[in-house]
């Protein structure tokens, strides 16, 4: 099966399990392309993929040259250090793993001085300490700091669950984010830019847009096994 027909049978399991939870939010498919050919993610845009999520700086300046920017939506979705900060506002219309508030400063002062305008998520840590993300209980207070910005606009949250060989292991951690999602929109000064849940991977994204995720980050599902870099 090629990447087109994986493409299409994705979006049909989108589809069926928004439906299954009688969820009325849309659910945007983003292909995660860490170690691909640049000639499978130009085949996945032309099969209708505009989400685009790099996890790794380098490997996405030398893909960028190529892209069709105009047809996509370009996420950083990685761990992100401060001192890069100047690329990935360059490179990415929106930066979704931001985890502390170091980071978010710096975010916010190279906006400025650069004049761009990004977008950006919050990555919360779901439980697992080696892995990023902020804590539940930094949320608030890294939400309330990116609003403040002039040049940045927070537009959702980002998570991982503990890997389980069970899909449905991860639906708490899903309920939790989505908790702490419907918290923190209450309180946005402009909730509807606050529209991104982007929960859910290869082996979860139905459980995830389950339990109300509006973006799934699928890499294996679409493009196969990673080869080894």
């Amino acid at each position: 099966m090629g990447i087109s027909a994986r493409i299409a049978e994705v979006t049909d399991r989108i589809e069926k399990a928004r439906l299954k939870s009688d969820r009325g939010n849309t659910v945007a498919l983003l292909a995660a392309v860490k170690g691909r050919e640049g000639s499978e993610v130009r085949e996945a845009i032309d099969a209708g993929i505009r989400f685009i999520g790099e996890n790794r700086v380098q490997e996405a300046e030398a893909r960028a040259i190529s892209l069709p920017r105009e047809k996509i939506n370009y996420h950083f979705i990685g761990n992100l250090q401060s001192n890069k900060a100047q690329k990935v506002l360059r490179l990415f219309d929106s930066i979704d793993s931001v985890d502390s508030a170091e980071l978010a400063v710096k975010l916010a002062e190279t906006a400025e001085k650069t004049g761009l305008s990004r977008e950006v998520m919050i990555e919360v840590n779901l439980g697992e300490e080696q892995k990023g993300g902020a804590r539940p209980d930094e949320i608030r207070g890294l939400a309330d700091s990116l609003c403040g910005s002039s040049h940045l606009s927070l537009t959702g949250l980002m998570g991982v669950p503990p890997y389980s060989e069970d899909p449905s292991g991860s639906r708490p951690y899903f309920q939790r984010l989505r908790r702490i999602f419907d918290e923190i929109k209450k309180s946005h000064p402009a909730p509807e830019k606050f529209k991104w849940l982007s929960m859910g991977m290869s082996n979860d994204f139905e459980i995830a847009v389950e339990e109300g995720a509006t973006m799934v980050r699928i890499g294996t599902v679409i493009f196969g096994p990673r080869r080894s870099k």
